[in-house]
């Protein structure tokens, strides 16, 4: 007897139906992914907004802002112009300016990164990273709030630098502005490590300050760093503000001088943004969960 081959095949009905079981399993999986997407982003733009209404709560907050750019254009870079820029084959005006102006917003938003100690005493934080959304969407939520606070506080560099007759074009302005995001994350991520380590306010304070203030000097926001030499260039091509600072003046033009390529800076920028932004976020969530 011969061996016969039998083919079974599912009636066509039953076909149609699992394309159509397939069909709407890919769907709603497709469903589910946008909707977490939007619920991330509507988690991020949340805390942001809070963290703009808490801005305005607080006046003092709000002066600070305006001050303190204000004090350190007026006094420092009033001196540094009067008595140690003659000679210089650039204009030292906008070249200062310019480097406040990156120089704020990375400062600012920084030190407002402190306010999480704030929010981990009240349970705020906790009760956040609790909640069903990603924890980068909450500290990116964070700093872009706090680099609300570093936008504002530009207008008082750019108010001193017209006192003392320093202007740049509107489409310079505009250009720094659309860097400020990129320089404000920069800041952050970078706070996000030594606030996840860190939960006393004075200490986390303290911190930033030491992470800061060395920044604003060895960065070449206000002095140039284009011949410094030994540890302190070691130093300076250690600080993540140097490449924020570095970037804008290498697209600003106007004769100001810069020492890499852009797409160097811009590397350097993301890569050290994203590490501490890894790193500080697992600290901090870490932190939370063993309190």
């Amino acid at each position: 007897m011969s061996e016969q081959t039998i083919t079974l095949n599912p009636p066509v009905g039953m076909t149609t139906s699992r394309a159509a079981v397939d069909a709407a399993t890919s769907a709603g999986e497709a469903a589910r992914s946008k909707s977490k997407i939007f619920r991330e982003i509507n988690a991020t733009i949340t805390i942001l907004m809070r963290e703009v209404v808490l801005f305005f709560k607080s006046p003092g907050m709000a002066i600070m802002s305006l001050v303190m750019p204000a004090v350190m254009m007026g006094m420092i870079g009033g001196n540094l112009m009067q008595n140690m820029t003659k000679g210089l084959s650039f204009q030292f005006g906008p070249f200062m300016l310019v480097g406040m102006l990156v120089t704020m917003m990375f400062m600012t938003t920084t030190m407002g990164m402190s306010n999480l100690v704030d929010d981990s005493d009240t349970n705020f934080s906790a009760e956040m990273l609790v909640s069903p959304v990603s924890r980068y969407s909450i500290v990116i939520g964070k700093i872009l709030g706090c680099a609300f606070a570093a936008i504002v506080s530009t207008l008082g560099a750019i108010v001193v630098g017209l006192i003392m007759g320093i202007q740049l074009p509107v489409h310079t302005l505009l250009l720094i502005l659309a860097f400020a995001p990129l320089m404000c994350l920069s800041g952050g991520a970078l706070a996000m490590i030594f606030i996840g380590v860190i939960k006393n306010k004075k200490a986390a304070n303290m911190a930033v300050m030491l992470i800061t203030m060395p920044q604003m000097f060895l960065s070449g926001g206000i002095i140039p760093i284009s011949s410094s030499g030994g540890i302190l260039k070691v130093i300076s091509r250690c600080l993540p503000m140097t490449y924020c600072i570095d970037l804008v003046r290498s697209f600003v033009g106007g004769g100001q001088p810069h020492q890499f390529n852009p797409m160097v800076n811009l590397a350097a920028i993301i890569g050290v943004t994203v590490v501490c932004l890894v790193i500080g976020t697992y600290l901090f969530a870490r932190t939370e969960k063993n309190r």
